[in-house]
């Protein structure tokens, strides 16, 4: 998933505390399995619970509802993609905005090949029924991608600015997302934010077809196929 549980500070657990977390990340990989062999809707405590060998009772002590654990599950796989895809551009000088842009797009790529199941959960498959608590850690995690690919974005905006039409207003944007971009990036013209967005439906559209299997009958290279997206993406920024 990304995120070792067991490491504490110090490394230090007691024998209890260390088979609840084993058990715990157990619960979470049936479950992907679960969606992954039946969908977002095949999710189950009690079949998870029978194959494991648990009594119901022992598993709600975890997880006391399913949306509980598929909270757990998608925070999780959240924290996971964001570490990724912001140590990929961090790597990048921030003199190299087309550099950082394309990082992004690659650790994208990568981690959604890594992880198709945790891909589906987060941006394509919606559990049927599943509720996600508002302003939770998913709220909050999605809200760090947004704004760290937004941030990307308004720094390549001087470049950009003149390759992109300027006539876009904080109206043309959701309500809630424009209060949280204007919260988080308060120098950020509402039309950066708009590319931003764009930006974001090009990088995603090619890795999402190939996790949802439509690119291998047609592309002989994904991976090639991808590249020249993002370098496209990159030139059509007006950068390098």
């Amino acid at each position: 998933m990304g995120i070792d549980e067991g490491e504490r500070a110090g490394g230090m657990m007691s024998r209890r505390e260390r088979l609840r977390v084993e058990t715990s990340r157990e619960i979470k990989t049936i479950a992907l399995r679960q969606m992954a062999e039946g969908g977002p809707g095949a999710i189950s405590l009690r079949g998870i619970a029978r194959e494991m060998g648990m009594t119901a009772r022992a598993i709600y002590s975890y997880f006391p509802t399913r949306d509980d654990l598929i909270t757990a599950l998608i925070s999780e796989i959240a924290a996971s993609l964001a570490d990724a895809l912001e140590s990929a551009s961090n790597a990048v000088p921030n003199t190299d905005p087309g550099g950082r842009l394309m990082a992004w797009g690659r650790a994208l790529r990568e981690w959604a090949l890594a992880h198709p199941e945790s891909f589906r959960l987060f941006y394509g498959h919606p559990v049927p029924g599943y509720q996600p608590p508002e302003d939770g850690p998913v709220d909050q995690t999605a809200r760090r991608v947004c704004r760290e690919l937004t941030r990307l974005v308004a720094t390549a905006w001087p470049h950009a600015r003149h390759h992109q039409p300027e006539d876009t207003s904080w109206s043309d944007l959701h309500p809630d997302h424009a209060a949280k971009i204007q919260e988080d990036l308060p120098d950020v013209p509402p039309a950066a934010a708009a590319l931003a967005l764009r930006v974001w439906g090009r990088m995603h559209g090619l890795v999402t077809l190939e996790i949802d299997g439509h690119i291998h009958p047609v592309a002989g290279n994904p991976a090639a196929l991808h590249r020249a997206e993002m370098l496209d993406l990159v030139r059509s920024l007006g950068l390098s």
